[in-house]
């Protein structure tokens, strides 16, 4: 059984809570996805398997790819990915569909993605740097101030926090939570934000590192004073 499935992020909304609480939401179309091939110990190793994300409009592929899906009896993919499959459980074939139907409301749920593209920054977007006065004549408005020392070791050591390239970068958000799945137009409604624009594709799986949802409790106050 596999523990992870292709979605697209399709936008962020609301859900109101029985208690009249709102919860931020983002919806994703989590598959369909198929099998495309499953790797085994015996032939690569180790055991996983790759899927493919089936769009609405047929994909087309070359000679070479289209031979590995027509082995797999399999539609042609453009997006694929290689996920961990479940310890124990039914083994997988080419050909069998993934489906948001693997998930439940409640669950637990990591979601990798892209993050969207800042291009070149300077150290007050990047890192949050405080800058200098904002006064006439500073002259040290968003400038990062000393890099490094002259005498010793006269080099900017590793890691410096300067301007350069920001997002787009491979980012995580672990333990979101699944407030909705819809089975017939596969969606997935997880509480908070999910890296990268809508349109982008990003990865779900099961969460490994689930923790224990905490519970606010009540405790009375006890009143001072006499007895």
């Amino acid at each position: 059984m596999v523990t992870g499935i292709i979605g697209k992020k399709v936008g962020m909304t609301q859900l109101f809570a029985t208690d009249g609480t709102v919860q931020p939401t983002t919806v994703l179309k989590a598959g369909p996805c198929v099998v495309v091939q499953a790797k085994t110990v015996q032939t690569d190793g180790y055991e996983a398997a790759q899927i493919g994300y089936v769009e609405e409009r047929p994909q087309k592929a070359d000679k070479a790819t289209t031979g590995h899906f027509k082995k797999a009896g399999a539609p042609p993919t453009r997006v694929r990915l290689e996920v961990a499959l479940k310890a124990g459980g039914d083994p997988v074939k080419p050909g069998d569909p993934v489906s948001v139907s693997m998930f439940a409301d409640g669950d637990r749920v990591d979601v990798i993605g892209t993050s969207r593209g800042k291009g070149f920054q300077g150290v007050v977007k990047r890192h949050h740097f405080r800058g200098g006065g904002a006064s006439h004549g500073s002259m040290h408005h968003r400038a990062p101030g000393s890099i490094g020392a002259s005498s010793y070791p006269s080099r900017v050591v590793k890691g410096m926090r300067m301007g350069g390239q920001m997002g787009g970068t491979r980012i995580t958000v672990r333990n979101l939570k699944v407030l909705h799945v819809d089975t017939d137009k596969n969606l997935l409604l997880v509480e908070g934000a999910v890296p990268g624009a809508p349109g982008g594709f990003v990865t779900i799986r099961k969460a490994i590192a689930a923790k224990p949802v905490r519970i606010a409790q009540v405790i009375p106050v006890k009143k001072k004073g006499r007895k």
